[in-house]
């Protein structure tokens, strides 16, 4: 993921600077950004452990189709705190 730098237009518009107004103090925009990048990140983070359990399940069940019952047991069984 690369990191986004804002413009010095962005920031002194987020900022407030210019229009006579202070919508957030620096510190209170740097405060807010980190905990909703820590937000997406725990987002993602679920997503795509969701992602890996609903791909385990579906290979579960392609093995138990194809006569393979141990090897879907196995599969399922590979993160038994995932389950659901």
């Amino acid at each position: 993921m690369s990191k986004v730098e804002l413009s010095d237009f962005q920031k002194r518009f987020l900022l407030g600077q210019g229009a006579g107004q202070t919508l957030y103090t620096q510190k209170e925009f740097e405060e807010t950004l980190a905990q909703a990048k820590a937000e997406i990140m725990a987002i993602a983070i679920q997503t795509s452990k969701q992602a890996i359990f609903i791909e385990r399940q579906a290979c579960a069940e392609m093995a138990d189709l194809a006569g393979y019952p141990e090897l879907a047991a196995e599969i399922l069984n590979r993160i038994p705190s995932q389950r659901q």
